[in-house]
């Protein structure tokens, strides 16, 4: 054979033996696991926090600082927590909430400036006439939103509201004393306070209550149409296995409908809706688990992107969620477990904001 024949059939024999080399090198393997919710959310996704929590357990820490983008105050911006004197405000820890957000490049969300619980002392007894009234909520919310300037994104303004029956709560303390309009002033007075940041009325009901719903939106329309400053509303979703996806859907849709931002305020899932004190979380629990956060992920993915403010769910691990406390039965509402590990409603979420 030709030298110049050799040194062809030597070279195509080593392209051909490099190229099946190269082939093997990009042949797909296994899925990588995902990084974080952070990284596949095409919107801000978050968890209410115990700062207590946040100070002294490194797994929750991590958790916060690894998985999310948002972050919001489950106690530490309510009333009680903040203004716990007529003179005296508290800014510890919701300070060192702003702070951690701060260095760990997470939005917060403030919750809440008017609630008719969570109070303290000194207001459910305060005396005086409306104009003393107004005064103390115009001073409150001027205050605290004024204090987070520029540092809290979006405020819960008003929450809760709306009766079982769809209008106003009657045993709301601010209704009892300024009226059904105190609702459009305590906007107007956390705009004034700091006009960039985005303003919700949040509230829960919309998935299971057609009467909650409905009043809730006819509220927010309201509010629009007399030019409050109103720019999100806020669906709580402390939902449950029995809830159907359809009626998930509508509340979603339903509240996108009114042309505001949507937040998703507070979800969790709870898996024991009978709250069976023997309950166990089986694989099959589980499963349905992860079908009901995919689901829910995905319609909230659908809506115009403007309105996307984000989904937060109401804590981090299922040992920190509310649930457990307030059914006092075994719960797992939560895409983490008690040791703040990814369950399988994790995986639901991911796939559905994919």
């Amino acid at each position: 054979m030709k030298a110049a024949s050799l040194l062809s059939v030597l070279c195509l024999t080593l392209l051909t033996t490099c190229g099946e080399k190269e082939a093997a090198a990009v042949t797909p393997g296994p899925p990588l696991p995902v990084a974080s919710l952070r990284a596949v959310a095409p919107f801000p996704v978050g968890a209410a926090v115990s700062i207590s929590l946040l100070k002294n357990n490194a797994a929750y820490r991590r958790v916060m600082t690894t998985e999310y983008s948002s972050v919001t105050a489950e106690n530490a911006m309510k009333f009680g927590a903040l203004h716990p004197g007529a003179t005296t405000y508290n800014w510890t820890d919701a300070d060192y909430l702003v702070s951690f957000a701060s260095q760990n490049n997470l939005r917060v969300h403030g919750h809440t400036l008017l609630w008719y619980n969570s109070l303290p002392g000194w207001v459910t007894t305060f005396q005086g006439d409306s104009a003393a009234w107004e005064n103390l909520m115009r001073t409150h919310i001027q205050t605290v939103v004024g204090h987070f300037k520029g540092q809290v994104q979006g405020w819960d303004v008003v929450n809760e509201a709306i009766d079982d029956a769809g209008g106003l709560r009657t045993a709301s303390l601010w209704r009892q004393h300024l009226g059904d309009r105190y609702i459009d002033r305590a906007f107007a007075y956390a705009h004034a306070a700091d006009p960039a940041a985005l303003l919700f009325y949040n509230d829960y009901g919309h998935e299971y209550s057609e009467a909650r719903r409905l009043g809730i939106l006819r509220l927010v329309n309201d509010l629009k149409a007399r030019g409050v400053p109103i720019h999100g509303i806020g669906l709580q979703l402390h939902t449950s296995s029995n809830i159907s996806d359809a009626r998930i859907a509508t509340a979603i849709t339903s509240a996108a409908a009114t042309g505001l931002r949507v937040h998703v305020a507070e979800l969790d899932i709870s898996m024991n809706p009978a709250k069976a004190a023997t309950a166990t979380f089986t694989a099959a629990l589980a499963a349905a688990q992860k079908v009901k956060y995919k689901a829910l992920a995905q319609t909230y993915k659908a809506l115009p992107a403007a309105q996307r403010y984000g989904l937060t769910t109401w804590n981090v691990g299922d040992a920190d969620s509310w649930k457990r406390n307030d059914c006092r039965c075994p719960e797992w509402p939560l895409p983490f477990d008690d040791t703040y590990q990814r369950k399988p409603a994790y995986d639901g979420l991911v796939e559905g904001l994919q």
